[in-house]
């Protein structure tokens, strides 16, 4: 798995870790909710690990060794990037959680941790997808298909317009919440996902 490392791949080389002798401290956020899931710290064989196993690897105060997360719990954190700060002294990663993060069984560390809903409600799409509960709204979306999926897509956006010119605010927010919610299962049903979407828009604005 490649790991993107920003600005380059040149910053490593550049790491300052005389501040606190020998190890960075790490933050670790999801790469789907955006939300903080914990703080650890690194020396250069951990992060060297890390960039090689796609794992994240951590140096261990208390155990005085490299541990990478979720080695007796399964709950690892796949690293999609990480990025150096200005100082060249913190690291901030973009993982995919395999289960809780937390050792208490929480997803965060950090009670309550902001994040993106839209991004949670995305991952939870993608679980229906993959899963099918019974009786859950989602998994009839996706045994009717596609067409029916986009067909509801279609009536989502006539129904948030027409509220955006005769309704009050409420009901334009509530078909505006439903036409967001088809819409990221239309995404998943394409084998897609809201932060495919969301790319196309930040590559568009960097024009």
């Amino acid at each position: 798995m490649s790991i993107e490392v920003l600005p380059s791949r040149q910053a490593l080389e550049q790491l300052d870790w005389s501040k606190g002798d020998g190890l960075l401290p790490v933050v670790v956020q999801d790469a789907d909710t955006l939300a903080v899931l914990m703080l650890g710290y690194a020396n250069a064989e951990s992060l060297a690990a890390t960039l090689a196993s796609g794992q994240m690897t951590f140096y261990s105060r208390s155990k005085q060794r490299l541990w990478t997360k979720g080695e007796s719990s399964g709950n690892v954190l796949s690293v999609l990037a990480v990025r150096v700060d200005c100082d060249n002294d913190t690291l901030l990663v973009t993982a995919r959680p395999a289960g809780p993060t937390c050792h208490t069984g929480a997803e965060s560390c950090f009670e309550r941790a902001p994040g993106n809903f839209l991004g949670r409600l995305d991952a939870l799409v993608q679980r229906r997808e993959q899963q099918r509960p019974e009786k859950s709204y989602t998994t009839s979306l996706f045994e009717a298909g596609v067409r029916r999926i986009a067909q509801k897509v279609g009536e989502e956006g006539v129904e948030t317009a027409l509220a955006g010119v005769v309704q009050d605010d409420a009901a334009l927010l509530g078909e505006s919440a439903d036409l967001l919610f088809h819409l990221i299962v239309l995404l998943r049903a394409r084998g897609l996902s809201l932060d495919d979407a969301v790319a196309v828009l930040q590559e568009r604005h960097a024009r």
